[in-house]
Formats: C-alpha cells, sequence, structure tokens
C-alpha cells in the first residue's frame, strides 16, 4: 500500500495571522486570497487526469485545529486510502486520532507523530481537482 503521495497542505500559526500574510505576500509574492491563504495549482505530469493544490494557510495562535498539538505548524499529506492507512498506523502502535473528517473536500484523519506534532492526513475526492 502506498502511504503518502504528496503534500496537500502547509498550516502556521500566528499571533498576529495578518501580518504574516502580509509579511510572505511582500516579500515571497504569495498571492494570499480572503479565507487567508495560498492555493498551489499543480498537475502530474506522469497521470494525465491527475490535477491538484498544495495549501498554504496561517491559523490564528488560539485555533484550536491542531489540538492535542501544541506546535506552531501543521503539516497536510495527501494519501489514496486514508481508512487503510489510518489502521496501518494504529497496528504499528502510532497515536491515532478517533475521528474521520469526510466533506466534499475530501476525507481527512489525523495522527501524532513522536514530537507531539498533529498530522493530517487527507485523501481527496476522487476525480475532482482540488
Amino acid at each position: 500500500m502506498k502511504r503518502v503521495t504528496g503534500i496537500g497542505g502547509v498550516f502556521i500559526k500566528s499571533e498576529d495571522p495578518q501580518r504574516l500574510r502580509d509579511w510572505y505576500k511582500q516579500h515571497l509574492g504569495l498571492d494570499i486570497q480572503d479565507w487567508g491563504g495560498v492555493s498551489f495549482q499543480w498537475h502530474n505530469e506522469n497521470q494525465s487526469n491527475e490535477n491538484g493544490a498544495t495549501v498554504w494557510s496561517v491559523f490564528d495562535k488560539s485555533s484550536k485545529y491542531f489540538n492535542p498539538s501544541e506546535s506552531g505548524f501543521m503539516i497536510n499529506y495527501r494519501v489514496d486510502d486514508l481508512k487503510a492507512l489510518l489502521s496501518v498506523l494504529k497496528k504499528e502502535g502510532c497515536q491515532v486520532m478517533d475521528e474521520i473528517e469526510e466533506s466534499e473536500f475530501g476525507k481527512f484523519g489525523w495522527v501524532m507523530d513522536p514530537d507531539d506534532n498533529k498530522v493530517e492526513l487527507w485523501e481527496p475526492p476522487q476525480g475532482k481537482i482540488t
């Protein structure tokens, strides 16, 4: 079973999210959108029907989305089969979060790494550019 197929997103916490977004816009040229981040579009040259995006976004430092991690960042990794991977990770002794979120954006699950960083695993919806 293939595990991670790419990076779906990079999420950063900040005490002043707008200041941080403005810095990245001014100094690195990121085209920050109204929702607070950027979606980098890409195309898989080996799979002509596969398109996708990698999201970069800033969260307010008070956000609970990274919990139980106290880290200031979270990486979202693309996966092909979320439920199968979470099952394997549990069997390997990893700290897998109990919940799985399913929406029009795909399926999301979480695992904690050994440094207590919350890792988001994302199975994009079939046939959609995400």
